[in-house]
């Protein structure tokens, strides 16, 4: 083995060993990474920004320690002095790999930028915000009435608005009066009174009619991706969405590894707190710009996100949630400053509301989907699926709801996979493979030609075909199972136990080349024994979270599935179903909410009194923990044949048939698997 340091590439994941002294930008050349450079490394486009991640990180297998990068050197310097680096920052040309290290790119040093699929959902929603406008007529100052002015428009909001009583802080009254005389004595006044508050709070003042608008952010914080919906208060339209990879990537791709780093690395919670909260503020500064307006405009925030990063956000050690009985700080909702937060970007006296976490695994996002789907309104029994690296599930109908979360890890997303990259223009989110030719045909991202289409070549050249993403690899699981390539198993045939010639030998296993670039200089793209592993993995604990909560209500079928989130909007119900990811149920009985858990928080925003609803929804729903459940266990291990070991799945047989192949394939060594299988169990 190579005793060379070992580079860590998040978010995509790719990793390799390089000679002490290399650059970074050369490594990430040389692994594929999406790390952009125009200077020719010599440190002057800044297009290479790196973040250095230390201390132990037991998700990827290394420690890193302080000298595992090179000092900071003059270029570096010299940058800094006319431009300026975010802290933390390193520029990828000039940072040599000295010891093993895990590197972050951050959002804008990649060439191909991320694209979060959390878009807006279209939903009607009752205006009824906690911040609103009111404009005022105030009494002039008058030396024989001697009232403050503060008191006066408290007065004109009372016989004006029927508004009782409101209060402020300093930074608002310190401008006040200057305010109220510019505008000759009527202006504009943001209050807001949440379902909780018993007296309103003026967030901004501005002189005469205000006309510029007032806006809130609903903020769906996944341990993936951070997307956010700019909404205009007023209205309800969502006049902007954007969203960023969450920084703490490189900490660990799942949550459980956070929680770990925060155990292993004295003061690494209030690292990856930092991390998150400097992400917002771009977040933020960025979603304003694209919406051409001024970031103070933005008076209010509601946030959700699972329990680890409601921590992580709210600057809480996560340990706790990491072992048994998984207890949080406070599993209320919250309301509070954003400066608490550090958001400095927006107004800065906006306010913020966190939803109710449900329970320890099951975090504010689960109950933003609550709050969205409605299944304790539900006449029939409906199961969502929010699917993400962790999965939140919830089972309903009008007599009882149960939630549960399910530990998928970053498989779906593109992550933990040979050729995986997150979902970005080039990547492979679509494929079919013939089942008498066993040919590929697919698409990628920023393209809606398919490649064995005219003008694909033309229309792709710009991104290239970098690689394959969550939609991408979990159609391409269930595509050779349809192929007759892939056996229950999930074990990949070889070339003459199939006929193909895309079954390639990699050492004891085989894989499915899918695009071969690598004389064009592009990259080799297929799909590895270990992928199948991954998938399955994933798709076994989605699986098993559905069971156990159909197990709880006492039931073998579902009438109807609801998929969030991302995968909702991009996989079809097919795929789905021939993966097993979710339980049987007829195809048009499979639909798509698009991004509840962001629609969950934008009804938060857009109306005070459904707080109020998911409190006490929240307070109903019955959770189900999987860790310390038997038989999830159980069904676990069924759910890892593809589709499942012991569910028949008659609606699946109405629309496919499913091929059985049995693949006897020999290693290098000349034994087969099933030899294989047979000395493991002697």
């Amino acid at each position: 083995m190579s005793n060379d340091p070992l580079v860590v590439f998040t978010p995509s994941g790719k990793r390799g060993r390089f000679p002490k002294g290399t650059p970074v930008l050369t490594a990430a050349r040389q692994l594929g990474v999406d790390l952009d450079s125009v200077c020719g490394g010599r440190g002057i486009c800044s297009k290479c920004q790196i973040t250095p991640g230390y201390g132990e990180f037991s998700k990827h297998g290394v420690t890193v320690q302080d000298r595992a990068l090179s000092e900071w050197n003059s270029v570096e310097q010299r940058y800094q002095d006319k431009r300026g680096l975010k802290a933390g920052r390193r520029l990828g040309c000039q940072a040599q790999i000295m010891g093993d290290v895990v590197i972050d790119v951050p959002p804008e040093s990649q060439v191909h930028k991320q694209v979060v699929r959390k878009a807006a959902s279209a939903r009607v929603i009752e205006m009824d915000p906690a911040t609103k406008l009111y404009f005022v007529e105030v009494e002039e100052a008058d030396m024989h009435e001697p009232t403050g002015d503060l008191e006066r428009v408290a007065r004109a909001l009372r016989e004006q608005w029927e508004i009782p009583e409101i209060h402020t802080d300093l930074s608002l009254l310190s401008k006040l009066q200057s305010v109220v005389r510019k505008g000759k004595y009527q202006v504009t006044v943001a209050l807001h009174k949440s379902h909780n508050d018993t007296s309103a709070r003026v967030l901004e003042i501005w002189p005469g009619l205000h006309e510029g608008g007032l806006y809130g952010l609903a903020i769906d914080l996944g341990s993936t991706t951070v997307a956010a919906h700019l909404t205009n208060l007023e209205t309800g339209e969502v006049v902007a969405s954007s969203g960023i990879m969450n920084p703490q990537i490189r900490f660990g791709e799942d949550l459980m590894s956070r929680v770990s780093y925060a155990m292993m690395n004295p003061g690494g919670d209030k690292e990856m707190t930092a991390s998150v909260r400097d992400a917002l503020n771009t977040l933020a500064e960025e979603i304003a710009k694209e919406a051409g307006i001024a970031p103070a405009l933005i008076v209010e925030t509601v946030f959700v996100c699972n329990p680890v990063m409601h921590h992580l956000l709210l600057g809480i050690d996560p340990v706790e949630l990491g072992q048994a009985p998984f207890a949080l700080a406070t599993s209320g909702s919250l309301s509070m400053d954003a400066k608490e937060l550090d958001l400095s970007v927006i107004n800065p006296r906006a306010r913020v509301y966190i939803l109710p976490c449900i329970a320890g695994h099951v975090g504010a996002d689960a109950a933003a989907v609550a709050l969205s789907e409605e299944p304790g309104k539900s006449e029939d029994l409906v199961l969502i699926v929010d699917v993400g690296t962790n999965a939140e599930i919830l089972l309903g109908d009008k007599t009882r709801v149960l939630a549960c979360s399910s530990p998928t890890g970053p498989a779906f997303e593109g992550a933990q996979i040979s050729s995986g990259q997150r979902a970005a223009p080039g990547a492979i989110d679509a494929i079919r493979i013939d089942p008498v030719t066993k040919e590929p045909r697919f698409r990628v991202i920023g393209s809606d030609l398919w490649s064995d289409e005219e003008g694909f070549d033309a229309a792709t050249e710009g991104s290239g075909i970098t690689g394959i993403c969550g939609s991408g690899i979990i159609e391409a699981v269930a595509e050779l199972r349809m192929a007759g390539l892939l056996d229950e198993s999930g074990l990949i045939g070889s070339a003459e136990a199939t006929g193909s010639a895309r079954m390639i030998a990699e050492g004891r296993t085989h894989a499915y080349l899918i695009c071969d670039a690598t004389d064009q200089g592009g990259p080799r793209i297929t799909v590895t024994q270990g992928d199948i592993r991954a998938i399955q993995l994933a798709k076994s604990a989605l699986y098993a979270g559905a069971r156990l909560l159909m197990d709880e209500r006492g039931v073998d079928k579902v009438d109807r599935v609801v998929l969030a989130g991302a995968f909702g909007a991009h996989i079809s119900s097919k795929h789905a179903m021939v993966l097993g990811m979710i339980p049987d149920v007829p195809l048009d009985k499979v639909t798509s909410a698009g991004n509840a858990a962001g629609t969950g928080a934008r009804i938060a925003l857009c109306n005070v009194a459904a707080r109020a609803e998911i409190e006490r929804v929240v307070g109903q729903i019955t959770k189900v923990e999987t860790a310390i459940e038997p038989k999830f266990q159980e069904h676990f291990v069924a759910a890892n044949a593809i589709p499942h070991k012991t569910d028949p799945f008659p609606e699946l047989a109405k629309i496919v048939t499913l091929p059985n192949p049995s693949f006897n394939t020999r290693g290098e060594d000349g034994e087969g698997d099933g030899g294989r299988r047979r000395r493991r169990r002697s």
